[in-house]
C-alpha cells in the first residue's frame, strides 16, 4: 500500500510517498504529482520508498516534466541507496538535483538547481 503526504512550507511543497511504487500503486503517485505540477517549488522526498519499479520512474518523471512546464523546480531527496543507485543509473540526477536528504534537496531548490537544465 502507497500513502502519499504533502506539507506545504514556507519556501516549497513537500510530496513524501510511503510505500512500494509499482505498476499497483503508480495511480495515486501520478494523481498526486498532477495536482502540484503548478508549485514553484517541489521537493520530492522518496526516503520511505523501499521499491520503485519502471512504472514508478515514468511517473515521476512524468510529473518532474508537468511541474518544468508549469516553470516549477523540483528536486528530490532519497536515502536509501538501493533507489539513489537506480535514479542515478537511469541518469535521472541529471534532469533534476538528486540529494541524500531533505535538507540538501531544500538547498538545491534554493540555489536554482531544481529548474530546466541548461541547453
Amino acid at each position: 500500500m502507497l500513502e502519499i503526504h504533502v506539507e506545504e512550507t514556507e519556501s516549497y511543497t513537500l510530496c513524501r510517498p510511503s510505500g512500494e511504487l509499482d505498476a499497483y500503486t503508480v495511480g495515486a503517485f501520478r494523481e498526486s504529482l498532477s495536482k502540484l505540477a503548478g508549485h514553484s517549488h517541489l521537493l520530492i522526498d522518496l526516503s520511505e520508498v523501499p521499491f520503485m519499479d519502471s512504472a514508478g520512474l515514468g511517473a515521476l518523471i512524468g510529473g518532474i516534466r508537468r511541474a518544468r512546464e508549469a516553470d516549477g523546480a523540483v528536486a528530490v531527496a532519497c536515502t536509501r541507496p538501493a533507489l539513489t543507485r537506480l535514479l542515478h543509473t537511469t541518469g535521472f540526477d541529471r534532469i533534476v538535483p538528486v540529494t541524500e536528504s531533505v535538507e540538501e534537496a531544500e538547498e538545491a531548490l534554493r540555489d536554482g538547481q531544481g529548474g530546466e537544465p541548461p541547453a
